[in-house]
């Protein structure tokens, strides 16, 4: 059984089926949060939060009408929102209670500039930084969290053939800067 057919028995309530989703996807789920993440107990709290939401939510889940398995990309999809979620969280409770040694920051980072600084720096960082948000988001899909063209296609609700060219136009951008 697909893990698509397991969230439509989750969405009625299929105890059993959710727990064989989970022992699926907990695994590449969590590698790719930990990718995005460092903090442990951040990563476990947006896991949890991830399988609740899947759990309140699994009704919500359509599918292609072609057949083709998307639950993956559905399932990351409410995981980088938690994360997104938790990153905002952690910002307002530092924002909220600010102490001496540490100044107040007017304006967050988006969770995603927070990552690539964190993989690359220098010239690779700028010019990762100055690619427009689209060639920098199918790269963080498919170099940060493994994706595939595919898997990176039904994530960002794409053509796979936008992605492969999305690719390619960052690759050419990133060797021009910094040639």
């Amino acid at each position: 059984m697909g893990d698509a057919a397991l969230l439509r028995r989750v969405s009625r309530g299929d105890r059993a089926a959710f727990d064989e989703l989970y022992r699926r996807t907990s695994p590449w789920l969590l590698v790719r949060l930990r990718r995005r993440c460092s903090d442990d107990d951040l990563v476990a709290e947006v896991l949890q939060d991830t399988y609740l939401a899947v759990w309140r939510a699994a009704g919500s889940f359509s599918g292609r009408s072609d057949g083709e398995d998307t639950s993956a990309g559905w399932l990351w999809t409410i995981a980088s929102h938690r994360l997104v979620d938790a990153f905002r969280r952690r910002a307002r409770h530092a924002a909220e209670t600010p102490t001496e040694e540490e100044p107040l920051v007017a304006t967050e980072p988006a969770a995603e500039d927070v990552v690539l600084r964190g993989h690359v720096s220098g010239e690779m960082e700028q010019a990762l930084l100055a690619l427009p948000p689209e060639l920098r988001q199918v790269l963080s899909h498919m170099v940060l969290d493994g994706l595939t063209a595919r898997e990176t296609s039904v994530m960002l609700g794409v053509a796979e053939g936008t992605v492969k060219t999305r690719v390619r136009r960052a690759r050419l951008a990133l060797r021009e800067a910094l040639s």
